[in-house]
């Protein structure tokens, strides 16, 4: 018999949890997180006929989808040496 878990019930009962314990014993439950999340897989893009593809291709239709500013910025240095950083 599978059972479903309500997320926000988790997350709840989780930061209820984790605020009883110390700094220290907090500390080693992000650890533990973070070792469960290095030992996922990173995704990998693939085409819907599931051949690999670069980043490029995969962020395709947000490449040139910022308005404004000059075109040709990262071959353009001349245009930054007007720019003063405040």
């Amino acid at each position: 018999m599978t059972q479903t878990i309500d997320i926000n019930q988790v997350e709840t009962v989780v930061i209820t949890q984790l605020k009883k314990l110390t700094p220290a014993q907090q500390q080693q439950v992000l650890d533990f997180v973070e070792f469960l999340l290095s030992r996922q897989p990173l995704p990998e893009f693939t085409h819907p006929d599931v051949t690999s593809m670069s980043a490029l291709e995969a962020m395709g239709d947000l490449v040139g989808c910022v308005d404004g500013g000059p075109g040709d910025l990262a071959t353009n240095k001349e245009y930054l040496r007007g720019i003063k950083i405040k």
